[in-house]
């Protein structure tokens, strides 16, 4: 696998930092009779207490719902109102955040931590029930998290800043382009992003360890052509590129047909030239290797040469 370029600093200036949709995300920690970060069961159980969990992320919507970092629905699970997170669940609304940070259920800050019996662990829940044994009064703060503006454009305070230095971002080892009209046809390594009407673009990132317990914003950097001093790229159409996280990395030898699997769909989002993009913000998944999508969702046709250089061009990790 190549690597590419270093990168110097880029500066987005006045051009736009536009966000895919109005959340903004957090992590939560407890206070009160139990206390400890919030972090979460493979199955998507939210605990405090349990020292084996990394801290959760969560984000929450305009509606006052709230989705963790895998894309599942966070929920009040009947009888009992456990606070979790459940693959293709509908997140319940009635969440929101006060001034102050405090994370809180129908204009309430108050929630429940409840024992598991399992290294220490607590359930988190809303409403008090016998049934739920040794329980203690929370509350649950998050650690960063400002709303963004009614037009969509995203406080930097929410996500990773798009500027690019050394040490603050990932960069693709990998990029593959998958063709629909060619499904078995493996198209290998590249140094351009692809996206037409057969063609998409998965992009590999090697997250390293020393990245552990910090933010990553995956973000998509369209500079003016005019400004660009290594780099080119052709584009027409609408702009329309549906993002996506994938279960698995690509290889080289990775076609249409055995491409690994959409995992989070990250919503599709018009690109033009001039802009900067911030597609989605998560804890960043240290020691792993991730992949990433650009496909079409329109009438887009987009060609890009992947640039560290300045202005940079391509989609990229930041780090903070």
């Amino acid at each position: 696998m190549k690597s590419f370029v270093i990168l110097a600093l880029f500066g987005v200036g006045a051009h736009a930092l536009v966000g895919r949709t109005t959340n903004c995300c957090f992590h939560l920690t407890a206070s009160g009779g139990a206390s400890g970060t919030v972090g979460q069961l493979s199955d998507g159980q939210n605990r405090i207490g349990d020292n084996n969990l990394s801290p959760a992320q969560f984000c929450i919507s305009s509606e006052g719902s709230i989705t963790d970092s895998s894309g599942r629905g966070c929920i009040l699970t009947p009888p009992t109102s456990q606070f979790q997170c459940d693959q293709g669940a509908t997140p319940d609304t009635g969440f929101s955040l006060s001034s102050s940070g405090m994370l809180e259920f129908q204009d309430s800050p108050n929630f429940i931590a409840c024992d598991t019996g399992q290294n220490g662990g607590k359930n988190i829940f809303v409403t008090p029930s016998k049934a739920l044994g040794q329980c203690e009064t929370i509350e649950l703060k998050a650690d960063s998290c400002v709303p963004s503006t009614p037009t969509g454009t995203m406080s930097t305070s929410s996500s990773c800043p798009t500027t690019l230095s050394s040490g603050n971002f990932e960069f693709p080892h990998l990029i593959v382009a998958i063709n629909s009209e060619s499904p078995n046809t493996a198209l290998g390594n590249s140094f351009n992003g692809r996206v037409t009407s057969s063609l998409s673009s998965i992009f590999n990132f090697d997250i390293p360890q020393s990245d552990s317990g910090k933010m990553c914003s995956l973000v998509f950097l369209f500079p003016n052509k005019a400004d660009l001093k290594t780099s080119s790229f052709s584009f027409s159409g609408d702009g329309q590129i549906d993002f996506g996280r994938l279960s698995q990395v690509a290889s080289t030898s990775t076609t249409f047909n055995n491409a690994p699997s959409v995992s989070q769909d990250l919503g599709t989002v018009t690109v033009s030239p001039g802009n900067s993009y911030v597609i989605s913000t998560f804890s960043c998944p240290a020691g792993q290797n991730v992949a990433f999508e650009m496909k079409n969702a329109g009438t887009t046709n987009l060609e890009f040469f992947e640039d560290f250089n300045p202005p940079p061009l391509g989609l990229f990790i930041t780090v903070c």
